[in-house]
């Protein structure tokens, strides 16, 4: 019977996992991480307005692993033995004849005074800083931003930047306190978001202008402050610092002679398979793909990719060439609590709705509708 171990507990993990289990129900499936839930992280721009709770998107997995079928061992990989066939963890050695890379990335902490800086994307816990520091701020300026690997195009997430701003913008309206709380975006390129495509930078510019956010674009970040900003185009004043930045390969990879990018993650094929590693794949914010530069790095993209990995691993276990590649696509609504604008990019095409109340409505309802198959 053949072993497969996951290393992840995320979205390209549980893919991956459900996609194994469907396509061989005999295969022995083990997943490698810390605890055994998974956090819903698109709808942590919801919890600084009190409209999700950390019980709302802490989703407990027991039910789910036992009923498919799941070995969990609670811990975090260490580094790899054996071409891969043998992951090391603080807790012992976990053998397997396959290995599916699922465990995100890390974010690039570099920049002088990033401590003074929430990263939101970390967690329910950074969400919740969020929160509580917004409740608290009687008047000033909130600052927003991203940047990205400079080498790796695709190793940023910008998105939920957009929503934190939108969304805060809405609730400070809600609570009649906009016009003491200014917001001010900034980022080290003069087009943002360029990766959603030509019209979705546009429509998100507008809306910036349209709700009165300050834009400081174009200049390189040098440093946080406790209180301020520092570009090389000069700095400014802020209260509230909340900072995406840019996303590397975790820190254990370098334990291991698995192939990098120049971006610091683990390079793959269009099958997601780790060049040079037999039976080895990796899926997720921990690769590094080929594909268009706005290739995302989001949950959609990740279960593509786990998928893909799934088909692919069992397709080479059995003796013949994997060939399933995946899709490159973009698909997002940017949130602003009471809207929402559908942005979807492929390499044909590329679309951009407005702010409508329905597209705020059905971000909602798809995390209801993808949370049933784990609750």
């Amino acid at each position: 019977m053949k072993q497969i171990t996951i290393i992840g507990i995320g979205f390209a993990a549980l893919s991956a996992a459900r996609k194994l289990r469907q396509l061989d129900a005999g295969v022995e499936i083990t997943i490698i991480a810390p605890r055994p839930e998974l956090i819903f992280l698109p709808s942590l721009i919801w919890i600084p307005s009190g409209k999700r709770t950390a019980d709302d998107l802490r989703i407990p997995l027991d039910r789910f692993l036992r009923e498919q079928r799941i070995r969990f061992v609670a811990g975090e990989a260490s580094g790899l033995e054996n071409g891969g066939r043998t992951v090391l963890t603080a807790t012992g050695k976990v053998e397997n004849d396959g290995l599916i890379i699922a465990c995100g990335g890390r974010f690039i902490k570099k920049l002088p005074g990033i401590e003074h800086a929430i990263l939101p994307c970390e967690g329910i816990a950074a969400a919740e800083n969020i929160r509580d520091r917004v409740a608290a701020l009687k008047q000033g300026n909130i600052a927003l931003g991203f940047a990205g690997n400079p080498n790796e195009p695709s190793a940023m997430r910008g998105g939920p930047i957009f929503e934190f701003l939108l969304g805060l913008d809405t609730q400070l309206r809600r609570e009649g306190r906009r016009g003491e709380i200014g917001l001010t975006f900034f980022n080290p390129m003069p087009n943002p978001g360029n990766r959603l495509g030509e019209r979705a930078v546009q429509r998100l510019m507008a809306e910036m202008d349209k709700r009165d956010i300050k834009k400081q674009l174009g200049h390189k970040l040098v440093g946080f402050e406790a209180d301020k900003v520092k570009t090389e185009g000069g700095e400014f004043a802020a209260d509230l610092i909340i900072f995406m930045p840019g996303l590397t390969g975790n820190a254990w990879f370098d334990n291991t002679s698995l192939p990098r990018s120049p971006g610091g993650l683990i390079k793959a094929d269009a099958q997601c398979r780790v060049e040079g590693n037999p039976c080895v794949y990796v899926i997720g914010d921990s690769g590094s793909f080929p594909g268009p530069d706005w290739m995302p790095k989001q949950a959609h993209m990740a279960d593509i990719q786990g998928e893909t990995a799934a088909e692919n691993l069992l397709t080479e276990l059995n003796g013949r060439i994997p060939g399933k590649t995946f899709k490159a696509e973009l698909l997002c609504i940017v949130d602003s609590l009471d809207s929402g604008m559908l942005m979807r990019r492929t390499p044909d095409s590329e679309m951009s709705l407005p702010p409508l109340a329905l597209m705020h409505s059905a971000k909602a309802f798809f995390e209801s509708w993808y949370l049933r198959k784990y609750r």
